[in-house]
């Protein structure tokens, strides 16, 4: 396996304080099998920062580079969570630690997650998966994660008691499939160092998403700037072109949001609509904004969709070329707001903000009146195509 010497740009990269630390970094270093593991001071999500000598008095250390979006990282979960329990009263010690800059993710990277990778939202992941191990945020300066050499989430670095490394790679050949799956790479080496064996397999490759390492902000700021140059377009939406929506004949989900200029809540979560559209493009959905304003008004809704940049990915625009429709946005042009409610979710009551979740072949999987609840949301759409993939294997 190759190895890369670290460059006067890596040094000046973890030196420079994060916030003007853009530089494009050498190839990564991972560390050498024997090498000693380097320090750290990283804050915990709870509460208290750590250092290795935290961790000094263990029979192995197994340091996890994870994070929170990664589909690879999330099938992961369970499998750390198995690693400690199995291992705590072994004298084996297991530290995740998140190295990702969340500002270096573009919105659709976060495609096949509820969470980001910031550590506010570590601590709601923690909480939520019962992590009864150390979750360390390493994304303000990347320096701990560069010191590794962690290429992936997850990459898995295995210590000895003298705090040598003996193992770095994956958890197993699983991927991102959260079951146990070809060779348990981590379980052997952990069970021959505590039996004074030498590990059989020190190094395999990582595999997951790679790092996202502060010089990849530039990417972001030029997928913005694509972004805010895409055409906005509304459309007039009659009753029989509801009654199509609502069949979705489509292999998308449709999460379809009425709304008006005049309601405060709409208004309000609109921007949430817009950054959902943009999350999960790299997933078989879509959003679809429907006005409820008078047609009279229908500049002023266009204007706000406009302001809003409620654009159609590129993605979803050879959709909706595809089924003939020129828009994601409509306004509603009849004149009977029940023909609307009838054709796309009778139990609406007419308040507003109404959201439903539309899956292929026209079933709702979920609906809520009010201003929704953004995580929630999230949940849900992550959720159908967890269920999705999970039943068609």
């Amino acid at each position: 396996m190759s190895r890369w010497l670290p460059s006067l740009t890596s040094a000046i990269f973890i030196s420079l304080p994060f916030a003007v630390a853009q530089a494009k970094p050498a190839p990564i270093k991972t560390l050498e099998i024997g090498a000693q593991a380097p320090d750290f001071n990283l804050p915990g999500v709870d509460g208290e920062n750590h250092s290795l000598k935290d961790f000094s008095d263990s029979k192995a250390m197994v340091f996890i580079f994870t994070c929170n979006h990664c589909p690879d990282a999330r099938a992961a979960r369970g499998k750390m969570i198995a690693l400690h329990k199995d291992y705590k009263d072994k004298g084996v010690k297991i530290v995740a630690i998140s190295g990702n800059d969340n500002q270096a993710l573009r919105l659709a990277e976060f495609s096949f997650s509820v969470y980001e990778d910031s550590f506010d939202d570590m601590k709601i992941v923690a909480k939520e998966e019962n992590y009864q191990f150390p979750y360390l945020y390493d994304g303000e300066t990347q320096a701990t994660t560069l010191a590794y050499g962690a290429v992936a989430t997850p990459h898995v670095f295995i210590f000895d008691e003298q705090q040598k490394l003996r193992y770095h790679g994956r958890i197993d050949d699983a991927r991102r499939s959260p079951k146990d799956i070809g060779t348990p790479y981590v379980r052997q080496a952990l069970d021959a160092l505590l039996t004074g064996k030498e590990v059989a397999t020190p190094i395999t490759r990582a595999h997951g998403c790679s790092t996202k390492w502060t010089w990849k902000r530039d990417a972001v700021a030029q997928d913005e700037k694509r972004w805010k140059q895409l055409p906005i377009t509304l459309a007039d939406l009659n009753e029989a072109e509801a009654k199509v929506l609502a069949k979705n004949k489509s292999q998308k989900l449709r999460v379809i949001n009425f709304w008006s200029t005049t309601c405060g809540p709409c208004v309000a979560e609109f921007p949430d609509l817009v950054n959902i559209a943009r999350r999960y493009d790299m997933r078989p959905m879509e959003v679809i904004t429907i006005s409820t304003d008078p047609i009279a008004d229908r500049s002023k809704v266009h204007n706000f969709v406009k302001n809003q940049h409620a654009a159609a990915s590129p993605r979803v625009s050879q959709t909706l070329k595809e089924e003939g429709r020129s828009s994601n946005n409509y306004i509603f042009s009849g004149e009977n707001i029940d023909r609307l409610a009838e054709a796309i979710d009778p139990k609406w009551n007419g308040a507003l903000p109404h959201t439903v979740i539309i899956a292929p072949g026209g079933k709702v999987i979920w609906r809520h009146n009010g201003k929704f609840d953004t995580i929630e949301l999230r949940r849900q759409i992550i959720g159908y195509f967890d269920h999705q993939a999970k039943h068609s294997k």
